[in-house]
């Protein structure tokens, strides 16, 4: 049954329209596999799209149903090939926008706009963002058209995609605007060379802070400006994995030194190898040193020095070969578990690209 069968009263002026009520269901965008309903949405069509004739076989409302049958198809075809479409925003309700496609209105839900408008308006709430586009044109894609049950639905996050994901590199650098804050990360808004943030990638948690990050919100706020790097993108499920840590030096990568002031610093403390204590390994060190000592080419290995950091990075035992180049065949090993940070000599025939396959080596018959 076409979806404007009911359209027969009311279209006696050519600016008269109808208003049919729906319930409007789309994925959103970085979601998975999960609906959401839009039930404030509504769908429009001019009555001046039909082209009305004397003929009775061609009535008004059968004119109507023709032109909305028609535009449905075309709206079916836009999802298809997955063209961006420019709309012309014709109001908004509580639940989004209405965006008018040819002669129709359909929907475009606030949660999928592109974050470029409540970003250049930060103060503004979302219904104020919508009423200051009405009239204007944006860019969407449809990602539902179906006249059956009676949706057609619009996405501006993908026309987003679309035009700016291939100015995106893996290990860019992007100022951002945190637009969201969860439990396991914070959607950070990236502002492009054109002063606007057009499109989202995911902080996750584990990716916020060399610190232990527990609770996000103690790190990062809604309206925060930040430096992120772009890790990874996923092309297929238009998605962007970026990072706030990697743009600081892992605090492992050199010496002991850069991990432990050795100023007194208060707050900190140290031994070295000339005190008279012996430095027991970390939880899990001892078997790890003992395997790499069969390794052929391993002369000697030693636990110079130790610290206690005042930040947990993290409880599980952590191995490192440090950047530091090597002293008399001597190369520089760094182990932390949740406080401690111990120092390891590392004697041997081995480069450095030796040594980093011997330690894999020994970590694989570790039980």
């Amino acid at each position: 049954m076409p979806i404007f069968t009911t359209v027969g009263l009311g279209l006696g002026s050519q600016y008269s329209s109808l208003t049919i009520p729906y319930e409007v269901f789309s994925k959103l965008s970085n979601s998975s596999n999960r609906q959401t309903s839009f039930p404030n949405a509504r769908l429009y069509v001019s009555a001046n799209a039909a082209n009305t004739t004397s003929n009775t076989e061609n009535s008004p409302a059968a004119a109507v149903s023709f032109d909305v049958t028609r535009q449905t198809k075309a709206a079916k075809a836009h999802h298809t090939s997955r063209l961006i479409y420019e709309g012309r925003v014709e109001g908004f309700n509580t639940g989004g926008l209405l965006v008018r496609f040819f002669s129709l209105i359909g929907f475009l839900p606030f949660p999928l706009m592109s974050p470029s408008h409540s970003s250049k308006y930060p103060s503004k709430s979302i219904q104020e963002v919508a009423k200051g586009l009405i009239g204007s044109l944006i860019s969407v894609k449809v990602i539902q058209a179906d006249e059956d049950n009676k949706k057609l639905i619009f996405s501006e996050k993908e026309a987003a995609w679309t035009k700016y994901s291939k100015q995106i590199r893996e290990g860019d650098v992007f100022s951002g605007r945190v637009g969201s804050v969860e439990d396991y990360g914070a959607f950070i808004h990236l502002r492009f060379p054109d002063g606007l943030y057009h499109l989202t990638g995911l902080v996750h948690v584990s990716e916020v802070s060399w610190d232990l990050v527990q609770d996000v919100r103690k790190f990062l706020n809604v309206g925060d400006q930040v430096m992120v790097k772009v890790v990874t993108v996923d092309w297929g499920k238009s998605r962007i994995a970026l990072s706030m840590k990697q743009l600081e030096e892992d605090p492992l990568l050199e010496t002991l030194d850069k991990v432990i002031p050795q100023n007194g610093t208060a707050g900190y403390e140290s031994s070295d190898e000339n005190d008279e204590a012996i430095i027991e390994p970390l939880p899990g060190l001892a078997a790890v040193l003992e395997e790499l000592l069969k390794e052929n080419g391993v002369d000697e290995i030693r636990i110079t020095r130790q610290g206690f950091e005042k930040r947990v990075v993290s409880q599980d035992l952590q191995l490192w070969l440090s950047n530091a180049p090597p002293v008399d065949r001597n190369f520089t090993l760094l182990a932390r578990a949740g406080r401690q940070v111990q120092e390891i000599q590392l004697t041997t025939s081995f480069d450095q690209e030796g040594v980093k396959n011997a330690l894999q080596r020994a970590l694989e018959r570790v039980p």
